[in-house]
């Protein structure tokens, strides 16, 4: 075939879900159409897009690898058509094994099919469990261009890229599963920056979009040209199907049209990452909407904020739940957030149920001090309630602890702690006051809530408090959370010793405290709800520790 010199590849930076095979074969379709109004000559789409990504141990079941296999088959006799080729990622079944595979559907047929080499098998990658490697991989023949297409973890190493650029790849085209953290924008760059120094070849680096369970893809695929030279930059948060134009220049693919958005990181795409990891679980769960306790703080505050930003006001239920030691103070603040935000608005006293339950253990209790037992009866009586609104009515309930409350164990089990979906478990205490701040001040492009005040200045400012009983604050028991959350960032995020800790200024019987709270409280975050993952090091797929352990750090 004659080469080319100019191409339109299209990148399709949209939404699948794992399982719903005849789902993602409509929004491939859909996708493929859009390119083919503007002239693509293929239209490239992410890691696993067929099956959705991550596929976990679903992909062990040869009945699902038959299913992608079949519609991959079906969406191949599509492209006699004469419209654009596909490039996809599917997961492909031979021999009795499993492979992470990318294909190039052209002329009504499979043309190509390549294997994933290097299977990350760290944080919240566990692809050994599941996929073969394949072998080192050589360029696919696409209308007289030889294309790489190595896939996501395949960059991260030197070895599959430098055996593209030795078996004559001229233009590299990475299709990722690339989970969102703070800060994965510039890992990401610079991986790429690296494998364009090294092969001196142009990278399309395409990401998934959307929200898996804990996990969120924010997209934000972009490329280099050959020197290096950022060549188009696609929005992060959302989708699109974007056209890009190359042109062969002297022996080498230089971009010559692309979209430019801005890059995003730090608190605004954490803010995002929360808002579309409900929205996704949320919706491709299929409840109808979301309720939430409504307490006054600004931990509710902003999960209501999310909720509404990711649902719509008209899909967001607020309950205020008092007892007598909730504050009119708190009362104003729940109110006040709620009609800023529109939503519904309800109050529920639980005292009839508090009192209820501590008359019937009366007997049990008659010869003991009231204590945190008491104190978590009023969470759970919450916890029972709020779960028995969302039975009734379908819709989710949505848990509100933080990072902070979650490392230490301040969190009531079976209180609290209930619910379907957590949008902060992954933000520390400072974390929440941050965004808070950050979304009174700002609104995401695409959320579905109102602009300006929506969480209450009285609401940040105040001091914490869970209000089980007279005048209690969260510093009643542990330490201011500028303190405390440094001090659990070093132990989780870092692995930081004691000794470590106590180098930089931490009191050392402070940090010995924490970390023997981090540990006792093992057993509650195995059975907490699932919940956005925006730091490096979550808990659940990233942090694996057993609840079983006696170890102490005594240095």
């Amino acid at each position: 075939m004659t080469p080319v010199d100019r191409l339109v590849i299209a990148l399709a930076q949209i939404n699948s879900t794992v399982g719903d095979i005849a789902g993602n074969v409509a929004r491939l379709r859909k996708a493929r159409a859009e390119a083919a109004r503007f002239g693509a000559d293929v239209v490239m789409f992410s890691e696993l897009f067929l099956s959705g990504y991550p596929p976990e141990d679903l992909v062990l079941k040869t009945a699902f690898q038959d299913a992608c296999r079949r519609a991959c088959e079906e969406i191949a006799r599509d492209t006699a058509d004469e419209g654009p080729a596909i490039l996809v990622g599917l997961p492909w079944g031979e021999d009795g094994s499993c492979f992470n595979a990318y294909a190039l559907l052209d002329q009504g047929r499979i043309e190509a099919v390549k294997f994933k080499v290097d299977l990350p098998n760290y944080g919240v990658f566990d692809e050994k469990r599941v996929f073969a490697p394949g072998p080192m991989p050589g360029p696919i023949a696409f209308r007289g261009v030889r294309i790489g297409v190595p896939i996501c973890e395949d960059i991260w190493g030197p070895e599959p890229v430098e055996c593209l650029s030795e078996t004559g790849g001229e233009i590299l085209l990475v299709p990722n599963g690339s989970p969102y953290w703070r800060g994965k924008t510039e890992e990401r760059l610079a991986v790429a920056q690296a494998r364009v120094s090294e092969s001196h070849l142009p990278l399309i680096y395409l990401n998934q979009f959307g929200g898996q369970d804990d996990l969120v893809f924010d997209g934000a695929s972009f490329a280099l040209n050959a020197d290096g030279s950022q060549a188009f930059q696609l929005p992060a948060f959302a989708e699109t199907v974007a056209k890009t134009v190359w042109e062969r220049r002297d022996g080498t693919w230089v971009c010559t049209e692309g979209p430019q958005a801005p890059r995003e990181d730090g608190d605004a795409a954490d803010y995002q990452a929360c808002v579309l990891g409900l929205r996704d679980y949320v919706g491709k769960n299929g409840f109808p909407g979301v309720v939430l306790g409504l307490s006054g703080g600004v931990d509710s505050a902003l999960c209501a904020a999310i909720a509404v930003d990711a649902l719509g006001a008209d899909r967001v239920h607020c309950v205020m739940l008092p007892y007598r030691f909730t504050s009119a103070e708190s009362l104003a603040d729940a109110k006040a957030c709620a009609e800023a935000l529109k939503v519904r608005y309800d109050l529920l006293p639980i005292a009839p149920a508090v009192e209820g339950i501590e008359a019937v253990l009366a007997s049990f209790f008659a010869e003991t001090q009231r204590d945190v037992t008491e104190e978590n009866i009023q969470s759970r009586v919450r916890g029972t309630l709020l779960m028995a609104v969302s039975n009734k009515f379908g819709s989710m309930l949505v848990t509100t602890g933080n990072k902070s409350e979650m490392s230490v164990g301040y969190a009531t089990i079976y209180g609290d702690m209930n619910g379907g979906f957590n949008p902060i478990k992954d933000l520390y205490k400072t974390e929440v006051f941050r965004l808070a701040h950050l979304r009174n001040h700002w609104k995401p492009k695409g959320a579905l809530g109102p602009g300006g005040i929506v969480v209450p200045p009285n609401v940040i400012t105040k001091p914490p408090t869970a209000e089980l009983r007279e005048n209690q604050t969260d510093q009643d028991s542990l330490p201011p959370y500028a303190i405390l959350d440094a001090i659990l960032e070093g132990l989780i995020e870092h692995d930081l010793s004691v000794t470590d800790l106590v180098a930089v200024g931490h009191d050392s019987e402070t940090v010995k405290k924490i970390e023997r709270l981090l540990y006792l409280a093992e057993y509650k975050r195995r059975q907490s709800a699932p919940g956005v993952k925006v730091t490096k090091k979550n808990f659940g797929r990233d942090r694996r520790y057993p609840i079983v352990n006696r170890f102490r750090d005594i240095s």
